[in-house]
């Protein structure tokens, strides 16, 4: 096995599930990731990023940045990538898929780079420097998105637990 073979094995996964929260469609974010592993193959020069994670973040996010410049049209995530117990009663699993659907359009309404943000602390779980290194923003800037961020979902969560009260 190559280096890149293992570093493909080791970051594809967490890069393609960084793309589908960004652009919310499972075939754009398999696009995504290929097209990052191949520019990180043909790339030439030193990395400059304090991880290869980070690069390939960077990568994908300008990747994404560029279909969003192209205008395509984003499509809400399906329910294979629900998470809802199903040993659950009906009405919990309906107000799980609600609140779901909430946080969802929410995160989607965020701009691209608070999501970016957010997704790279709560998901990859990278440092305030590495995301700001990632996002080319100040680690000051990357604390603000992700709290923001944080916020913004945290009150769709709460109006939507009030309605359901």
């Amino acid at each position: 096995m190559t280096d890149f073979d293992a570093i493909y094995s080791r970051y594809a996964p967490h890069v393609h599930r960084f793309a589908l929260f960004l652009c919310g469609d499972p075939a754009l974010a398999e696009d995504i990731t290929s097209e990052t592993f191949v520019r990180a193959w043909t790339g030439r020069g030193k990395i400059q990023m304090p991880t290869v994670k980070s690069y390939l973040f960077a990568i994908a996010r300008n990747l994404y940045r560029d279909v969003l410049g192209q205008n395509l049209r984003q499509t809400v995530l399906d329910d294979a990538n629900s998470t809802a117990d199903p040993h659950a009663s009906p009405q919990s699993r309906l107000e799980q898929r609600s609140e779901l659907e909430a946080v969802l359009a929410e995160l989607s309404g965020l701009s691209e780079i608070d999501r970016a943000a957010l997704l790279l602390r709560v998901q990859e779980e990278m440092s305030y420097e590495e995301i700001a290194q990632t996002l080319a923003i100040t680690p000051a800037s990357a604390k603000v998105k992700v709290h923001r961020a944080r916020l913004r979902l945290m009150r769709a969560r709460t109006a939507l637990q009030e309605v359901h009260s």
